[in-house]
């Protein structure tokens, strides 16, 4: 055997080691596959439920916020109302006030006057009746 032959002979009992590795390393990636491709399938598997309940869950909150909207909305309304309707009674509290106070005034003052005119009448009343029952004793000793 010459050295070229024996060069040659060496090159391929590499090549063959070095094929033999790649081989071997090319079935473990296949089978890391199958693995990875199972692992994959599985985990589809098990999300598929959960993003369908995170679905029916997204859809449940966006219609719920679409109901607390409206029902903000309806309590806009409400609340405005409400202001309006404050608004105009103490708009009408003013006006009734303005409108009522001044006659108001004038029957207390009325009721105020009559009832100390009544009452200086009775107070002369009175002070007749005394001045009668004095004069009535003061003639009675003088007779007598």
């Amino acid at each position: 055997m010459t050295a070229g032959e024996l060069a040659v002979l060496l090159a391929a009992v590499l090549c063959s080691i070095g094929f033999t590795a790649l081989v071997v390393v090319l079935v473990r990636v296949l089978d890391t596959l199958r693995d990875l491709r199972a692992e994959v399938r599985d985990l589809r598997a098990e999300t598929r439920p959960l993003l369908d309940e995170l679905r029916s869950t997204t859809d449940e909150a966006r219609a719920t916020m679409l109901e607390a909207r409206h029902d903000l909305d309806r309590f806009d309304r409400v609340l405005g109302s409400a202001e309006a309707i404050s608004e105009a009674v103490a708009g009408g509290g003013r006006v009734a006030r303005v409108a009522f106070s001044v006659p108001v005034i004038k029957a207390t003052a009325f009721a105020t006057g009559t009832g100390r005119a009544a009452r200086r009448l009775r107070r002369r009343e009175r002070r007749a009746e005394q001045h009668a029952l004095e004069a009535s004793r003061g003639r009675g000793r003088r007779a007598g």
